[in-house]
């Protein structure tokens, strides 16, 4: 019995020993596999948790972003709460548990306001009357600061104590300010894109405006018809120059008030002023800077046939150039020596809109790539051209409805004195699409 009981039994041992074997290779495969797969999850939840940030702190930080932005962080972090607070301290969104400590954190987040540094509180100081259920361990509270300036706190409440909270707590706090100072950019952008329209709008001649004025009213007896459609073009010159919404309009629209412009010059300027528009259907859609092409016309207008004798011609073409729309506007007047051109372009003053300006909008929207070309010379007149893409990201028409608030123009009569020779700008609304 010994006998058949050892052949029984001793074989029995090393395939046990081989399940065993078997069984820990499996769970050191598998378990090594999982964390890695938990990993990379992890990984892709992150980004794509972050990811949609930028877009909400695009606009800056309110009530509405800040309840967006704590509730993708809470989801990232896996922590108890998040809390943001504006630059003075007032909450603007808690999401998670623990809020009623939140009254408890307000002396830490004012001194991270002032000293503009991290603070980490510990549960154990604070009074608590759920410290038996109460999951919250610590309190990283830290400022986000933008130009020297806390805009916003961020408070992270975790589970656990250590320095694992605070680094996940840094983290986060670098990549929110670094987007609020993105957002800060782009409010200083718009800003001054906005300061520099002003001042393309306080740079149309009074002159201009009392010269059409009184060509207009030198018409009411002679011409009672003619000076009501000259009217009407000045009130939508003025009231398109001077809206205050809007950074972008489209080609269309900007060549349409170009268009009304040189109808009251023409009148004015009789048959010494010439005007041809060429514009290709193809390209009115295109978007540029408001106000971008108007003080080239005048330019044009002013400095280069008003200044000749017999007057001239003011041409403005528009055509297609593959993924680029290739604008000029052209004169015969009196020119300018290739020398002087520099302190043209730099020119602030009054009696020349100066190019500077306007190459630099070309730069700050479209690259550097895109900048004016000029050809002059004494009495050769002048010729200033642009090329602008058709497409730009983040570059939209914001002045469309414009178009769908200015009257239907009436038809000017037939046999009424024109001064011009005109290519009519096709009357086509581009869709806001």
């Amino acid at each position: 019995m010994d006998a058949v009981s050892g052949l029984l039994t001793n074989p029995v041992i090393p395939w046990s020993v081989a399940g065993v074997l078997l069984i820990g290779i499996v769970v050191l495969v598998f378990g090594s596999r999982k964390p890695s797969g938990a990993v990379d999850d992890a990984v892709l939840e992150a980004v794509y948790l972050m990811s949609k940030a930028p877009l909400e702190l695009r606009e800056g930080l309110d009530q509405d972003v800040a309840d967006k932005v704590a509730t993708r962080l809470l989801a990232l972090l896996k922590c108890i709460a998040v809390g943001i607070t504006d630059g003075d301290g007032t909450l603007l969104s808690w999401d998670g548990e623990a809020n009623d400590h939140y009254v408890d954190l307000v002396d830490s987040v004012g001194l991270a306001i002032r000293k503009h540094r991290r603070e980490v509180v510990s549960h154990d100081k604070m009074p608590c009357n759920h410290r038996g259920t109460c999951r919250m361990r610590t309190a990283v509270i830290v400022p986000l600061i933008v130009e020297g300036k806390t805009d916003a706190v961020l408070i992270v409440v975790g589970r656990t104590k250590g320095k694992r909270i605070v680094h996940m707590a840094d983290a986060v706090a670098r990549f929110v300010g670094t987007q609020l100072e993105s957002a800060r950019l782009e409010e200083t952008k718009h800003q001054l894109h906005q300061a520099e329209i002003k001042a393309l709008r306080a740079q149309i001649s009074p002159h201009f405006v009392y010269n059409a004025l009184n060509t207009i009213s030198s018409l009411i007896r002679t011409d009672p018809e003619e000076a009501r459609e000259l009217l009407q073009d000045f009130a939508d010159f003025t009231r398109y120059c001077f809206r205050t919404e809007g950074t972008f309009t489209t080609l269309s629209d900007e060549l349409r008030n170009i268009d009304r412009y040189l109808t009251i010059e023409s009148a004015r300027y009789g048959g010494r002023l010439n005007v041809r528009l060429k514009i290709a259907p193809e390209v009115q859609s295109v978007v540029v800077p408001f106000l971008l092409i108007q003080p080239l016309v005048e330019n044009a207008v002013k400095h280069g046939i008003a200044q000749k004798p017999g007057g001239g011609t003011v041409t403005v073409t528009a055509q297609d150039y593959g993924t680029e729309a290739e604008i000029s506007v052209e004169d015969d007047g009196v020119g300018m020596d290739p020398a002087l051109l520099d302190g043209m372009r730099d020119s602030s003053s009054s009696a020349h809109i100066g190019l500077t300006g306007i190459n630099r909008r070309m730069n700050q929207v479209f690259g550097n790539k895109y900048s004016l070309m000029v050809e002059t010379a004494p009495n050769a007149g002048m010729k200033v051209t642009m090329r602008v893409p058709k497409f730009v990201r983040g570059v939209r028409p914001d002045m469309l409805k414009f178009a769908a608030d200015v009257p239907d123009q009436p038809e000017r009569r037939q046999g009424a004195p024109a001064a011009s020779t005109r290519s009519g700008l096709p009357s086509v609304t581009p869709n806001a699409s």
